[in-house]
């Protein structure tokens, strides 16, 4: 059985395999190509499509089926941006740099085969048109037409590329060409005409990718700092990175928050911002209401009782705010840590969690002199802290560079342990935004 519904179908080919295959040895082919295609998988797999099926070099993906939401052609545009680019790091790491792919999306009514798996699922005028869209498009180009350009022209930026003749198209089809991503799905945050091209990041925008989805596939969590003078693109790198999570298909709980330059203890100030947010408590909230939302947001995210009383009486102190339970006695560095850093994993439980964290501007930090204006980056897994030294944002006047973005990407922690006093709390920087779900 078959029936009509609106998909985007994608068509990304590599450029000039043939005579690359003709001078290589035949195993080293196959694999380049092996790599090509499971990475091709990996990445129309995040953006929430399907694989229709490989042919020599060319990857067909479908969006639309078998699930349909309204920012298919959105992703499928998302998801060929990255292959190509993927396509370009891969050739360099095989020591191949001329290696190109190209990619063509259209998006149009298809007929569907009901309960098909990879061949043969789509078929319809929608599909060969996306094959020649893609032979129209040069290296390193994705190319697109009417219906996906006005679909997904809310996030993506396009260049109008012209009509041209596709092989069996009795018309000349206008056609237009993806550059880049401008702002979260369906062009949430966008700000028209202020912002240029990313420049020159690409390395540092793929190492944060592919660490957070290490964490969430590995179940470890991450953390990333980017360091460096003013203006070198720490913040871009961030709002990079923010985007392309938000045009992901899996959910994910996003949180960004601000160091403040000022004031008297906001040592934790980014911190209590993620838990403010996350349990929907306003700054200008009375205290009685930000107690009954902390108590009602512990009741969601953390069942077990005992835990949510540990918790809920250091996140209290955090906050400001009375608990029920809180005998109001002295709680040491450590106690409060392991109580915060445990209300985290629980939220990991659920679904991977970014905390981003913004720092004072350049003018109040001050920084030593540096040699040269690279921003640096550190990643790894998320190190063990020392009680004399907590996770949050050191003494200002010691701090040589301010941190652009501090990201961790925990994923879902196995069986949770008792609550117990720890001497480090991991992502405890950040403020939450929750990106699909509301507070």
């Amino acid at each position: 059985m078959a029936e009509r519904r609106v998909c985007s179908v994608l068509f990304c080919d590599i450029v000039g395999f043939t005579p690359m295959s003709e001078a290589r040895d035949a195993e080293a082919v196959r694999e380049l190509l092996s790599d090509y295609f499971e990475m091709a998988r990996t990445v129309v797999g995040r953006y929430g499509g399907v694989v229709e099926k490989f042919i020599g070099d060319a990857v067909m993906a479908v969006w639309g089926t078998p699930v349909a939401t309204e920012g298919d052609a959105e992703r499928a545009v998302r998801a060929a941006l990255d292959l190509v680019s993927a396509v370009a790091a891969l050739g360099s790491e095989a020591g191949l740099p001329a290696l190109a792919a190209r990619a063509g999306v259209v998006t149009g009514e298809v007929a569907v085969t009901l309960g098909a798996v990879n061949q043969g699922m789509v078929a319809g005028d929608a599909v060969n048109t996306a094959a020649r869209v893609q032979s129209a498009a040069e290296p390193g180009y994705v190319l697109v037409d009417g219906a996906t350009q006005r679909a997904a022209g809310s996030a993506i930026g396009f260049a109008d590329a012209g009509e041209r003749e596709l092989k069996g198209k009795a018309e000349p089809q206008r056609l237009w060409r993806a550059t880049r991503v401008l702002s979260a799905v369906g062009g949430v945050q966008r700000v028209d005409g202020l912002e240029a091209p990313l420049t020159g990041r690409d390395a540092e925008l793929r190492t944060v990718r592919e660490l957070f989805h290490a964490a969430a596939d590995r179940r470890v969590p991450r953390l990333v700092l980017v360091s460096g003078p003013a203006g070198v693109g720490k913040s871009r790198l961030g709002w990079e990175f923010e985007k392309y999570a938000d045009g992901l298909a899996a959910d994910l709980w996003w949180h960004r928050g601000r160091c403040l330059s000022y004031g008297e203890g906001v040592a934790f100030w980014a911190l209590a911002e993620i838990v403010r947010q996350r349990l929907g408590i306003a700054e200008e909230d009375p205290a009685d209401v930000a107690a009954r939302k902390l108590a009602a947001g512990l009741d969601r995210f953390i069942p077990d009782p005992a835990e949510r009383a540990y918790a809920g009486a250091r996140l209290a102190r955090l906050l400001g705010v009375a608990f029920a339970g809180d005998g109001g006695g002295a709680l040491s560095r450590e106690e409060l840590f392991a109580g915060w850093r445990l209300f985290f994993e629980r939220l990991a439980a659920a679904q991977p969690v970014v905390p981003s964290a913004t720092p004072p501007p350049p003018s109040s930090v001050p920084r030593a002199p540096r040699t040269n204006s690279e921003p640096r980056a550190r990643c790894g897994n998320t190190p063990p802290m020392p009680p004399s030294s907590p996770r949050a944002t050191p003494p200002r006047s010691s701090m040589p560079t301010a941190p652009a973005i501090t990201t961790c990407a925990t994923a879902r922690p196995g069986p949770p342990p008792a609550p117990r006093p720890s001497p480090g709390a991991r992502c405890v920087s950040g403020a939450v935004t929750p990106r699909r779900e509301s507070s």
